[in-house]
């Protein structure tokens, strides 16, 4: 059973808003920050957003700042990504990431688990 799978991807005029969310199974939630990542075609991977365990503290990638809005509800398990002002450019494949009690948003590697991810696409 893959943790965690995300869904709300689709097809968004530039300007427009779009949600994605990751629903966790299988994880002590709490315990975990989650993090967004994206992909484009023919790009390496880069962070987006991230929360701690508490929702307390995120962090955001430069180029969303002001823009996309990360939070979690940890009585449900899930964890989602409010995107909004949507650019051409912010197309890509979005996963989401789990890392157990460990803060190093950025740091792809220290996560534990991933998403198989939910593809957003901004058109011009």
């Amino acid at each position: 059973q893959v943790p965690l799978v995300e869904s709300g991807g689709g097809l968004v005029q530039a300007g427009g808003s779009l949600r994605v969310s990751c629903a966790a199974s299988g994880l002590v939630f709490i315990n975990y920050a989650m993090g967004w990542f994206r992909q484009a075609p023919g790009k390496e991977r880069e962070f987006v957003a991230a929360i701690k365990w508490s929702g307390g503290t995120t962090n955001y990638a430069d180029f969303v700042k002001g823009r996309f809005t990360i939070s979690r509800d940890n009585a449900k398990n899930m964890v989602y990504l409010q995107m909004n002002s949507l650019k051409p450019e912010d197309t890509a494949v979005y996963y989401c990431a789990a890392a157990l009690l460990n803060w190093r948003p950025r740091v792809g590697s220290v996560y534990d688990y991933w998403g198989q991810g939910t593809q957003v696409t901004v058109s011009s």
